[in-house]
């Protein structure tokens, strides 16, 4: 009886928009030597990054059953989208109606029994990062992804073979250890504890059902894992609608600072010019954050780069209305907004759902980009709020109980394990 074989699968996608031109890449490897068996990737058109994940999953699955037509190899799906690993594990449901028929696509190609799967860091995932990236490049230049092309797997970090563990990313005996060592050292049930991926959108919050790792973050030891990206975000200072505490986001009046918010906004450079640890700045397309960044821009000498994913939410007909006009125009559509992140403003905006998912990809791509370096992100209260609370891994209402003054500073820091550190919220000292 021949022994039977075992397979990684790597697998990764991408957008360039979110949604935006996107595409995947898988490569298959023998566990047994760490030698590439198959590369595949793919320009899909224009979607988002789960899905395109989630394309690569499949396309990882497929390459690999095909490998061995004759027989059900054993697999190890290794993926840095912490949202794909968990949903296909079973831990968290499966919330969005274009991930549903994806997720079920890929749990029909092989018997469950035979694939398990583990997240990894964005670093180790530079093979399929790389063929991803290939094919979004073949596309924007209107040909088709080849094989004999790819330069990916230069790319790709060392490869060692799996030790022989039985079923390859069996962890059950690990956890059981991990959650009993927890306990023992807490004092208490560590049962409990789940992971949650900071990166994983607000339209899929994840339910836990089961524990599979203690999670290191705070105080838990862990290994050093060099220097993060560290976002020092700034709201933009005053337009003349802030005081009236009027909906401004993307989809009114783009509205210019006022005085105050001019005053704010040369106040925060002087800070920031004073520290010395800013090196690079981002902003969001507005024109309030795009004449804040400016003022930080030239007392630091540095330039700007505008990402759309900062933009501020899209609040429909509430836009330029106060909360009051809001409750007395469209009270009903206020009501299901406050109590569910999933709903729009009235007149086709943004729900907050869509704003975190557009959020969390911009979070990742910028994490990657400045990656040990310190970036300063000129955005608005919903994008802060947003990247605040999916750090600390809460629940979308606790957008409703955060105070982000105008021109304020928050920090948050993102290491190569994917946990991120809130280190400073809503300061203003700088103003005073």
């Amino acid at each position: 009886m021949s022994a039977v074989r075992r397979l990684v699968v790597e697998a990764d996608g991408g957008s360039r928009g979110n949604p935006g031109p996107a595409g995947y890449g898988a490569v298959v490897i023998d566990a047994a030597t760490g030698e590439t068996l198959a590369e595949a990737a793919e320009y899909i058109g224009v979607a988002t990054n789960n899905v395109a994940e989630y394309r690569g999953l499949i396309a990882g699955l497929t390459a690999a059953k095909a490998l061995f037509p004759d027989a059900v190899p054993e697999i190890l799906v290794r993926m840095d989208s912490k949202l794909v690993v968990e949903q296909m594990s079973g831990r968290w449901k499966i919330k969005h109606p274009d991930m549903k028929p994806l997720a079920a696509r890929a749990a029909a190609l092989l018997p469950p029994s035979s694939v398990t799967y583990e997240w990894i860091p964005r670093a180790q995932n530079k093979h399929a990062d790389r063929l991803a990236n290939e094919a979004m490049d073949a596309g924007r230049d209107g040909r088709r992804w080849e094989a004999s092309a790819s330069t990916a797997e230069l790319d790709a970090p060392a490869r060692t073979p799996l030790p022989d563990r039985g079923p390859p990313g069996d962890a059950v005996a690990g956890a059981a250890k991990a959650r009993a060592a927890l306990a023992a050292s807490r004092g208490g049930d560590a049962g409990t504890l789940f992971e949650v991926d900071a990166g994983a959108a607000a339209s899929e919050e994840p339910e836990p059902t089961d524990v599979t790792a203690a999670p290191q973050v705070g105080w838990a030891a862990a290994p050093d894992l060099g220097a993060p990206a560290t976002f020092v975000l700034l709201r933009h200072g005053e337009t003349p609608l802030t005081p009236e505490k009027r909906f401004s986001g993307s989809g009114g009046t783009d509205p210019e600072l006022s005085a105050v918010g001019r005053d704010q906004a040369a106040r925060a450079a002087a800070h920031f010019a004073a520290l010395g640890t800013v090196q690079e700045i981002v902003s969001s397309p507005l024109r309030r954050c795009r004449e804040t960044a400016a003022a930080v821009a030239e007392r630091l000498g540095l330039d700007v780069r505008i990402d759309d994913g900062l933009r501020e939410t899209d609040f429909g007909a509430w836009e330029g209305l106060t909360f009051g006009e809001v409750r007395e125009r469209y009270g009903d559509d206020l009501t299901a907004w406050l109590a569910d992140p999933e709903t729009a403003p009235t007149g086709g905006g943004e729900s907050f759902a869509a704003v975190a998912e557009r959020v969390a990809a911009t979070r990742d791509r910028l994490a990657a980009r400045y990656a040990g370096r310190t970036a300063l992100l000129v955005t608005h209260v919903t994008p802060i709020k947003t990247l605040v609370r999916l750090a600390l891994e809460a629940p979308a209402q606790a957008m409703f109980r955060m105070e982000l003054s105008a021109a304020s500073i928050s920090t948050v820091a993102y290491y190569g394990d994917g946990n991120a550190s809130v280190r400073l919220l809503n300061d203003t000292s700088h103003l005073r």
